[in-house]
């Protein structure tokens, strides 16, 4: 009996003790709800209770959600904010910042491939005449074709050969490819002036017979005004825009002389590991009794597509080549190519090309060919 009698007086004890502590909570809640906030911050610092202070402070510095402003990028809001030009070249100048300043894909300037290729975004940017690889650097021992060019045709007859060139079906191949910039940011914080030289030989260093001679090397200058772009496209990046004045010749006299000059658009794209470039070009014309090659255009054709992925430490390209033409005009080159590692900075270089116009003297001559050998120097 003693015993259930203090266990009742411990419930009931619990109890009043419960009512007692949730009045005082409630008579807290209504305090805290019904005291007047103070206007300025001063005030607030002088408010007791955490609770109380940091509700003034709320009170006082909070911005309603109506009155927030739109959010935009610091590019775009220094153009909106910027006065207007009062001449000619400022205002060329903000035109192409309004064109460039386009909100596309955040972009990430060590990772992005055509970044390491063009110092395209300004955190890339490695200033003037650094000597940088341009197209693939590679050495080839192991060079072989399907049909021999013994003797090279041309639309012009004094481009003719009549005598034949005693080839051998294998041969060897290399390639140095170069680029410096030249001038940079020519508009505003875009637009750079690259050039360009790529020199390829087909060297016939199997043919004892002919005393190893050099087959055909053609030498590539080039210009290009290279801008930086920044729009999403078809799940791409369009990364640049660029214009190439481009001469490529082999460098020999008549029967054997050939050349072009091109201008050229170059457009380019990327996703992660994955690059495309497109070169759609006009050829400039020449007088046709001085021409070497007059119908190369429908041979080599009119542009080229080239992409471009990264698997782990692979690099895989292929380019496309066509004459934009039907009929007896119909013609083109595809040629893909894998870089892939060897030992530490080594890598090998697999070629496979199929077409018209592996080399300039076999513009309007088509056989597959087939490389081995080493990259030199990686492409990205």
């Amino acid at each position: 009996m003693a015993l259930n009698s203090i266990k009742r007086s411990t419930l009931q004890l619990g109890v009043l003790l419960g009512c007692v502590v949730g009045t005082q909570v409630n008579a807290e809640d209504k305090t805290v709800a019904s005291s007047p906030m103070p206007a300025t911050a001063e005030a607030c610092s002088a408010v007791e209770t955490n609770s109380e202070r940091l509700a003034c402070y709320d009170a006082v510095f909070k911005i309603p959600a109506d009155s927030k402003p739109d959010i935009v990028s610091e590019r775009r809001a220094a153009i909106e904010i910027a006065p207007e030009p009062d001449n000619l070249k400022a205002k060329i100048e903000q035109t192409v910042s309004n064109i460039y300043a386009s909100e596309g894909s955040k972009l990430t300037p060590t990772l992005s491939l055509l970044d390491s290729r063009w110092e395209l975004s300004p955190e890339s940017k490695l200033g003037t005449w650094n000597i940088r690889s341009y197209q693939p650097i590679y050495l080839m021992p192991g060079f072989w074709t399907s049909k021999k060019n013994e003797f090279p045709q041309s639309e012009n007859p004094n481009n003719t050969v009549k005598e034949d060139q005693n080839l051998t079906s294998i041969e060897g191949k290399f390639q140095l490819s170069l680029k410096t910039k030249a001038v940079e940011n020519i508009l505003g914080d875009n637009g750079d002036l690259w050039l360009g030289y790529t020199q390829s030989s087909r060297w016939q260093v199997y043919n004892s017979e002919e005393s190893r001679p050099f087959r055909e090397t053609n030498y590539e200058p080039e210009a290009s005004l290279i801008f930086r772009t920044n729009y999403d496209l078809f799940g791409l990046n369009w990364r640049m825009l660029g214009l190439t004045l481009n001469h490529q010749s082999n460098g020999r006299s008549d029967p054997l002389s050939r050349s072009w000059n091109r201008v050229m658009l170059n457009l380019g794209f990327e996703k992660d590991n994955f690059a495309m470039m497109l070169r759609p070009w006009y050829r400039i014309e020449e007088d046709r009794a001085d021409d070497n090659n007059p119908e190369i255009k429908n041979y080599i054709g009119r542009g080229d597509l080239t992409v471009f992925y990264r698997h782990n430490a692979h690099d895989f390209s292929l380019m496309l080549r066509h004459t934009l033409k039907g009929g007896d005009d119909n013609r083109g080159a595809a040629q893909f190519d894998w870089s892939f590692p060897i030992s530490g900075r080594l890598r090998g270089q697999f070629q496979l090309f199929d077409g018209y116009g592996e080399s300039l003297i076999d513009y309007n001559h088509r056989a597959t060919y087939v490389g081995l050998g080493v990259s030199l120097m990686n492409w990205y």
